[in-house]
Formats: structure tokens, sequence, C-alpha cells
């Protein structure tokens, strides 16, 4: 509407078709000092929170990955972190260090051993309370539809995905399933738009 206003389409048209497609900054129009200030002193401060999703075997087999993926992306998240991998007893056995001495957690490991796990890093306002949110109660019978685990899990010993509990917890999480190079810090281009008050 702006463009509009200002005769933009018009510079638009004529930027194009005089074969200058480098640099589109120039079409924008200048935003005055202070409402510049203004966006940047009203930005949310926790945008950047991260948390850790991970795509159990169960979901892999049933190739539910992208559904998942699809369900974050939808949400406005930003995903800084992806890989798919065959986890060690090593890593689960820091990951789940709290369950170690629990009956089940023989279980546990030979089910998170029995195929590839897809895990994530995904970035935005809240991450971790609103993804957990998202995937529902741990046991499915007791997760609402439309949660993950609600549309997609029949019981708890397989229930589909992973979601970080805490910031903390995230932050622990992330270090141990990913090294620091394999996340990427970028600018998501409707940022401004999904993530300032």
């Amino acid at each position: 509407m702006v463009l509009l206003q200002r005769g933009g389409v018009k510079r638009i048209l004529q930027h194009f078709y005089s074969g200058n497609h480098g640099n589109t900054k120039s079409l924008l129009p200048a935003a005055d000092g202070a409402a510049g200030r203004r966006r940047n002193s009203t930005a949310v401060p926790d945008v950047r929170e991260r948390t850790l999703i991970a795509v159990k075997p169960d979901g892999v087999q049933r190739r539910l990955v992208g559904q998942i993926m699809q369900r974050f992306e939808q949400r406005g998240f930003k995903l800084v972190g992806l890989k798919m991998l065959q986890v060690s007893d090593d890593l689960l056995s820091q990951h789940y260090c709290e369950l170690r001495t629990k009956p089940f957690y023989p279980s546990l490991l030979h089910y998170m051993t029995s195929g590839p796990v897809v895990a994530m890093v995904w970035e935005g306002h809240k991450v971790v309370q609103t993804s957990r949110t998202m995937v529902g109660h741990t046991n499915p019978a007791e997760a609402l539809a439309g949660t993950v685990r609600g549309d997609f899990s029949f019981h708890v010993s397989r229930n589909v995905v992973h979601a970080s509990d805490s910031p903390e917890g995230a932050q622990r999480e992330i270090q141990l399933w990913f090294q620091r190079k394999e996340l990427l810090n970028w600018d998501c281009c409707d940022q401004t738009i999904t993530c300032e008050l």
C-alpha cells in the first residue's frame, strides 16, 4: 500500500525494465530515524530462544517428518538446525540421564536406537513453551486432538516426537545433539512481521 501511494509500482517497473535487478533496497522507501529506533526498541527480547525437537524412530518409519516440520513452520518458528542420525547409546545416556534408574530405561534405549531420528533446532518467541503445547501430553491417551501426539501417536512407548521441556533443558540438549557449526544464524524475511510488537 505504501509503495502504491508513493508511486512505488512505477519505480519497480522502471527498475526491472532498465535491467537493474541487483539492488532492490533502492526500491523501498527510507524509514525515518524515529520509526527505525522505535522498531528496534520494541523487538521481542526472547525471539532467539531455541528448542530441540526430535522425531523419534516411529515417526520417521511412519513418514511423519514432513508433517511435523510443517506444523512448526506454519506456527512461524525458524529452523536453524536439522539432521538425520542413528543415535548412539552414549548420546542417549546423556540425553536421558535422569531416567537411567527407571525400569523402562532399557526398552527406551532399544526403541530410540531401533531406527534413525530426525533432530531439529527451532528458534522463536517462547518456542520451548509453545512447542510443548504443540507436541501434546507425553501419554497420547491424554494428548489433545490437534497436537502432534494427539494426532499421530498410539501409545506412550511410541509417542513420535521429543520436545525440550524448559529453556535450560533445551540449551543442554541442543549442545548434546548439535555442534555449534551445525546451527545457522540467518534472517527470515518475515521476522519483522512475526516477531516484533
